[in-house]
């Protein structure tokens, strides 16, 4: 057996079962390999869209994935997907064939291209170790949360293995689960005993299993208001006590609540500027406690008081263990109508900017929640219109919504919202776009109709990069390089054979009513014409974050 069969197998006994890639010459024979022992390949139309499939299915899937490239420019071409995987710690793994010799066409540093963006990069160096070097790959990639660059020199795949060298592949133990410090959990157990307003607030790190629970028992008994950063979104779903999304994307009350607390406790969360806007959102004599497995991830993002050192879940539950009396906190009859009535952005009155042309996207995103069947799985592009799917589209649970802006590029949610809906086939798809973003990514439409996915694709379509224009128009500088004639999309959709409708009114939408209500057997492409009189409410964060 040749070492480029035996690592797409070694791989697969190691517990991948989902491979994205575009095939070339030199990944060939290993994809072929992993295919053979029984993992399911995906071919993307551009290695950027396959990569950011990858990452998205291993978000969603709490699984490993991997991508497979071809040495150079199918490495190259992934790069920006790699970026957005490494910098958000989705643990994956990228097979890239590699040319060793400089004189080659194909020839490009791919340990420094992994490095530059934060990745691991491995090597299978030999055919006695290849087996082992592929699984130890693996192994970081699930113990270390990384994204691993595993490259496979082409000289060493043609080169036989020992007879016995797929005899120990195996997948790697499940991460264990960090025990807080006892210390650390009485610390914070105080913490939350002096705390007279306490909010909590979720990120990535707490959509593990029991997660939720835990935390939700812990706040049940202090009286703590609950809230999530952007990526998780949905974890709280139909808590009465829920804010929803802290941060740029935050509602006034939301936002309000948030600051006015006196301890706020951050779950698996980064804290970063996003989801406490620079610090608006911490008071000055609040008290900022931070839980995570990786102490390197405490205080990386802002000053702290109280660091914890352990897995999301254990740490909730031994700081019931250790509580005292139960406490009201902030959960009072009024807090809880405001809740009710004002934090989430749809029940908010504002003035429908809508012509007879153009819809406005706020109520562009109100129609497609009542519309579209709420067992479903979002995923967002980047640009200005981002914030109107993500917080006007409703989502099950943190399951329900994938979300790739660790980088910040647009051209992503395609990409993303394939591999979500390959991780949760129960659900309806539904992909978030701008236009450049959905022109950027328009060759994966092609992916969408091949795989059969019954995805519906809704592009915020104002003829431009609206973060630019809206930024940079107010200040009198031309924009006529952040702006495009109009673009019939849904026609473009229509030639990968999609179903597609071009949306300016509400009454277009009932197009959208009959395909939800019929066989859903072609993915379906909104075109909505949105209006483009103003920048969304978080656009200003975004750029102070620059």
């Amino acid at each position: 057996m040749k070492v480029a069969e035996a690592v797409g197998r070694a791989l697969v006994a190691a517990g991948i079962t989902q491979v994205f890639g575009v095939v070339g010459s030199g990944n060939f024979h290993p994809t072929n390999a992993m295919v053979a022992a029984g993992a399911r390949f995906v071919a993307a139309r551009h290695e950027g869209g396959a990569a950011t499939m990858a990452d998205a299915y291993a978000r969603t899937s709490g699984t490993v994935a991997a991508l497979s490239v071809h040495q150079g420019p199918g490495l190259t071409n992934a790069m920006t997907g790699l970026a957005e995987a490494a910098k958000s710690r989705t643990p994956l793994l990228v097979l890239a064939a590699e040319v060793t010799e400089p004189r080659s066409n194909f020839f490009v540093d791919q340990e420094a291209l992994a490095r530059a963006v934060g990745a691991l990069p491995l090597r299978v160096t030999s055919a006695g170790d290849a087996v082992a070097e592929a699984l130890t790959a693996v192994h970081r990639a699930v113990h270390e949360r990384r994204t691993v660059l595993l490259n496979l020199p082409l000289p060493v795949q043609a080169l036989d293995v020992p007879d016995d060298a797929l005899d120990r592949a195996a997948p790697p133990p499940p991460r264990a689960a960090v025990e807080p410090a006892r210390a650390d959990v009485t610390a914070l157990t105080q913490a939350l005993d002096r705390a007279r307003r306490p909010v909590f607030v979720a990120g990535r790190g707490s959509r593990s299993p029991g997660a939720r629970d835990a935390i939700e028992a812990l706040a049940d008994h202090h009286g703590a208001l609950l809230a999530t950063s952007a990526v998780a979104n949905g974890l709280f779903h139909g808590n009465p006590w829920s804010l929803d999304v802290s941060g740029g994307f935050a509602s006034p009350l939301t936002a309000e609540l948030v600051r006015d607390s006196d301890l706020i406790v951050g779950w698996g969360c980064a804290l970063n500027m996003w989801t406490m806007r620079h610090g608006q959102l911490i008071a000055p004599d609040a008290t900022v406690a931070q839980i995570d497995d990786d102490p390197s991830a405490l205080g990386a993002h802002r000053d702290i008081h109280l660091a914890v050192t352990g897995d999301v879940e254990r740490t909730a539950r031994r700081a019931l263990e250790t509580a005292g009396e139960p406490r009201r906190g902030r959960r009072t009859p009024d807090i809880a109508e405001a809740i009710a009535t004002r934090v989430r952005w749809r029940d908010l009155p504002y003035d429908d900017t809508s012509t007879r042309d153009r819809i406005d996207p706020r109520t562009l995103s109100i129609a497609l929640d009542d519309i579209l069947p709420a067992e479903r799985v979002v995923g967002v592009d980047s640009g200005n219109f981002m914030g109107h799917p993500s917080m006007y589209l409703s989502v099950p649970d943190e399951n329900g919504f994938c979300f790739t802006q660790a980088f910040q590029s647009i051209g992503l949610g395609l990409a993303t919202t394939i591999g979500a809906a390959l991780a949760r086939p129960d659900r309806l798809p539904v992909a978030a776009l701008g236009d450049g973003g959905a022109l950027m990514g328009a060759a994966d439409l092609d992916t969408v109709r091949r795989l059969g996915l019954p995805l519906v694709a809704v592009v915020y379509n104002d003829d431009g990069y609206g973060a630019e224009v809206h930024h940079f128009g107010p200040d009198g500088h031309p924009l006529d390089t952040v702006e495009f004639p109009p673009t019939d999309i849904a026609a473009v959709a229509r030639g990968y054979g999609f179903d597609a409708v071009t949306v300016r009114t509400r009454t277009d939408l009932k197009a959208v009513a009959d395909w939800v209500a019929g066989p859903r057997s072609t993915p379906l492409l909104i075109d909505a014409k949105v209006v483009k009189d103003r920048g969304s409410w978080w656009l200003e964060e975004a750029f102070r974050g620059h």
